[in-house]
């Protein structure tokens, strides 16, 4: 099997790096063989950036992972991927090699930055060793290079102390930070190609912004061409040059990142655009006749549901190290039908704050009354009547819901629990009445989380958050990991939810366009203490605090001109920061 291919039948242009010609990636399951990309025809220009968009199973991660033909075995695929070897001799077909020719393609050709560092680097191994592994595979054997080069590729993706912390651990490191990690390993061979496949989705805007940076590092500096796989528009417009819009399977439409954002063709690329979440961009919910539902009375007048003065939380050392105070004497309330945004980078202490009011998390000082119940010191025998009036929608439903037990019995659980039926089959009209209120058939009662897709899941998240008709609502990151047209649906299901059932929420979020769409008032957190507490437009549109500017500059807006100027004024603020 040749490893180039010949001079006389080239398959690219002499600005092309890769062509993904008529690919088509098929998976045999039980239930037969199912088609995930038919007929797929683009290309990555030399130097590049190329945005792939789409819904999840559309086929994005497929594609990627077919450039290095990094597949399972259950995959069958036909067409071509050509791609530009890096000494300019040639060109490689990604899908027909095998071996050990295989290998040295993926980390001299193409590198891939996957979503979760976390289930790249080995938690055993220093991460100075990790990243050594690809250049022994790659022939390096000098001990004292190999460190020089492990060092050097950390203190360009901006790890501090580099020297120094090439021989930790991967969890001595914050999220952003192995995320910089795993974009070394990807970089330390100098690839052509970078494929990055989520690289931004779980991280807080600020981080978010660096990580793209870096992306723009590995164009500009090192020269690479990078595939950047997303489902978030606006990091598309901060950093695309090409864009491919992927839905079931097919490419809907591809152009350079104007036409897409300014003149989209497709109905489908139209409707991804206008699901996105923007600043200033009311979501309005309507009934079943097309009536605008408002809330009946002022949320200022209702009474306080929640109270804190002084609230403090600390997590106790161990090991000789000093306890650290998560939450540091903050004060706020909620009204009963309020909704209240809490945002902040990961780490500010959002989302114990929230434990804390859902009595999942025990007070340390200060003063938190829940719906009447003081919760400094709070006996579990007196707040058990209350958790009947207080719900709880996870991050993550899939890690929340008991993958051995159907829809219906994890739905019903609560209902349960506080004996308001005996058993799932007492409660199945029930269960089938919740789930159509959030819009989801009566027969999913039956199936299993894992059938479900994840916005369907967290549709049935709430569902069971909402099963003891609460009066107060912690949601926790509750839309952070879907499309923005299954959030864009979410977001208008909690509304118009929220609206007529009336129960007071603290949403917690660092999206600070969700929050604007949905908050009546927004509180900033930082490092355990509120640095600005508001209404929406007031912190949105007139933020006092340096740290709020800093988020809300970081936010892509999707509209690449608009966000060139952002990117800009983000930039203005880090060095007036130094």
């Amino acid at each position: 099997m040749s490893e180039t291919v010949t001079a006389a039948t080239p398959h690219l242009g002499k600005d092309e790096l890769a062509r993904i010609d008529d690919l088509s990636v098929s998976f045999m399951t039980d239930a037969g063989s199912i088609k995930a990309i038919d007929g797929v025809d683009f290309t990555i220009p030399k130097g590049k950036v190329v945005g792939v968009v789409g819904e999840s199973g559309s086929g994005k991660s497929v594609t990627a992972r077919s450039i290095i033909k990094l597949l399972p075995v259950t995959a069958a695929t036909s067409g071509a991927v050509y791609l530009a070897r890096r000494d300019g001799i040639g060109e490689l077909d990604a899908l027909a090699l095998s071996g050990e020719q295989l290998r040295r393609m993926r980390g001299d050709e193409a590198a891939m930055v996957f979503q979760e560092p976390g289930s790249v680097l080995n938690p055993v191994f220093t991460i100075g060793w990790q990243i050594e592994e690809g250049l022994r595979a790659h022939g390096l054997k000098d001990k004292k290079e190999l460190r020089a080069k492990a060092v050097d590729i950390l203190e360009k993706v901006g790890i501090p102390d580099a020297e120094t912390r090439v021989d930790y651990y991967p969890h001595q490191f914050s999220g952003g930070q192995k995320q910089r990690i795993v974009i070394a390993m990807a970089l330390v061979l100098n690839p052509g190609l970078i494929l990055a496949d989520e690289p931004t989705t779980a991280l807080d805007v600020t981080v978010q912004a660096e990580i793209l940076d870096l992306l723009r590092l590995a164009r500009d500096e090192f020269g690479a061409s990078v595939l950047i796989i997303t489902h978030n528009m606006g990091v598309v417009a901060d950093i695309a040059d090409q864009v491919v819009v992927m839905y079931r399977g097919h490419v809907v439409e591809q152009g350079d990142v104007e036409q897409i954002f300014y003149h989209p063709q497709a109905e489908y690329t139209q409707r991804l655009l206008a699901a996105v979440p923007r600043i200033g961009q009311q979501l309005t919910v309507r009934d079943d006749e097309g009536n605008a539902l408002e809330r009946l009375s002022d949320w200022r007048q209702e009474p306080v549901a929640v109270e804190a003065k002084g609230l403090t939380i600390t997590y106790p050392g161990h090991l000789m190290q000093p306890d650290f105070v998560a939450v540091d004497g903050v004060d706020f309330t909620i009204h009963r039908s309020e909704v209240l945004g809490l945002v902040g980078e990961s780490g500010s202490g959002k989302s114990t704050t929230g434990r804390a009011i859902a009595g999942l998390q025990k007070v340390s000082g200060g003063s938190l009354n829940v719906l009447g119940v003081e919760m400094n010191g709070v006996k579990e025998r007196d707040f058990k009547p209350k958790r009947a009036d207080i719900g709880f929608v996870f991050q993550d439903p899939g890690s929340s819901f008991d993958p051995l037990m159907t829809i219906a019995e994890n739905v019903a659980e609560p209902l349960l629990v506080h004996h308001k039926y005996s058993s799932v089959a007492d409660a199945r009209d029930y269960v089938g009445d919740l789930l159509e209120m959030v819009q989801l058939p009566r027969t999913y009662m039956n199936r299993f989380p894992h059938e479900l897709s994840g916005g369907q899941r967290q549709r049935a998240s709430l569902a069971r958050s909402l099963a003891l008709k609460p009066s107060l609502l912690i949601a926790d990151e509750p839309t952070s990991a879907l499309d923005v047209s299954v959030q864009a649906k979410v977001l208008e299901l909690f509304k118009k939810l929220q609206i007529e059932i009336g129960f007071a929420c603290l949403f917690i979020t660092h999206d600070l366009a969700v929050v604007d769409m949905l908050a009546d008032r927004i509180m900033v957190m930082h490092q355990g203490r509120i640095v600005e507490h508001g209404d929406v437009d007031q912190v949105i549109e007139r933020p006092e605090n340096p740290y709020t500017r800093k988020l809300l500059a970081s936010l892509p807006v999707p509209d690449p001109r608009e966000q060139r100027a952002h990117r800009e004024h983000l930039h203005a603020l880090a060095a007036e920061a130094v």
